[in-house]
């Protein structure tokens, strides 16, 4: 008898654990944290912090008009413009945080290309390149020399739609395992100043005392390669033009920086009477395109090595608005026109 009540009272005095409901396991779930963003170096916007050590990425982008529309440039952190040769303009164009899967078509180095590119600590992509410019990838001083005639095989390719040398292309994936490569691995570089976050949407912003600036011309050359944009009020940006007509990318449509500077420089035809001489250390006039507005102001780069800055009056760097900075390469012998 004593085993059998004291298995009935074992039975009556057995704990059930209460049901859930629905709500409850969803509050028990444990809730994965958002990854932590922070400011990407190259443009300033947020980005998680694995994507901003990513090293910086530099390709040479040809502007030909067998070129256009080109791919990949929408996607550039920093555009870098200059005249290559015979009046046809040529870009440098920078990536870290964002990947496009197609960049091109890609072109041959000169020398201030690569002066642009070593500020930033860069990789740099191209195909050959003038003789100076080659014997300066190649010294190891300025840049991580991603040349195509030494890439591994599928880091560059030409495509079937254009004839060559208007279709050789590459991806940044492809790039990033060429700088692995070449155990390249972070970008060390001067970051330029930028806008608090909270306050760079502010458009014409009254305060600022500035000139207003929605219309620029940038001779940096004639014709097809005369550059023109337009302020954008609803995007705070500035859309793009070449000969008149809209700059668009192949893939992502029409070409719209964050940030327009137009920097006045020395150049001359070079000793071959083909390639352009741009001088790209010491100092020259800058004038910077941002919410609207234009502020003169000065540009710098005392070495090869060291970062472009741009300052004003004072001397102190001007701070840019995150984004896309477009930076364009006049002769002093031209004028920047705005209205």
């Amino acid at each position: 008898m004593l085993i059998g009540a004291a298995g009935v009272f074992a039975w009556q005095t057995k704990v059930f654990a209460p049901k859930t409901t629905h709500q409850e396991e969803k509050n028990q779930e444990v809730k994965k944290e958002e990854p932590q963003l922070v400011r990407a170096d190259l443009t300033g916007l947020e980005t998680t912090a694995e994507k901003a050590k990513r090293p910086i990425t530099a390709v040479v982008v040809e502007n030909s008009p067998e070129a256009r529309p080109q791919s990949g440039l929408k996607e550039a952190g920093v555009v870098f413009e200059a005249v290559a040769e015979g009046g046809i303009t040529r870009f440098v164009a920078m990536y870290q945080e964002k990947q496009p899967d197609l960049i091109g078509p890609v072109r041959s180095i000169r020398p201030y290309f690569v002066e642009w590119a070593a500020g930033f600590d860069a990789g740099l992509a191209h195909v050959g390149g003038s003789e100076l410019a080659l014997d300066m990838v190649k010294s190891g001083n300025y840049v991580t020399d991603l040349d195509q005639f030494r890439a591994p095989a599928g880091i560059f390719w030409r495509s079937d739609d254009r004839i060559a040398p208007h279709n050789m292309y590459t991806n940044t994936n492809g790039l990033d395992a060429y700088m692995e490569k070449l155990e390249k691995k972070k970008s060390d570089f001067e970051v330029w100043k930028r806008l608090p976050l909270s306050t760079e949407k502010m458009e014409n912003q009254d305060s600022s005392g500035l000139p207003i600036a929605h219309h620029i011309q940038i001779p940096v050359s004639t014709g097809i390669f005369a550059v023109g944009y337009q302020y954008d009020t609803p995007s705070n940006t500035y859309k793009r033009f070449q000969g008149g007509e809209a700059h668009q990318d192949r893939e992502k449509g029409q070409v719209s920086p964050d940030v327009v500077i137009a920097i006045m420089v020395n150049q001359s035809l070079s000793a071959d009477g083909n390639h352009m001489d741009i001088e790209m250390t010491g100092t020259g006039k800058a004038y910077i395109f941002q919410n609207g507005k234009v502020q003169e102001g000065k540009w710098s780069k005392p070495d090869a090595q060291t970062n472009i800055s741009f300052t004003d009056e004072q001397g102190q760097n001007i701070p840019l608005k995150s984004g896309q900075t477009w930076v364009t390469a006049v002769d002093n012998l031209r004028q920047v026109i705005w209205e």
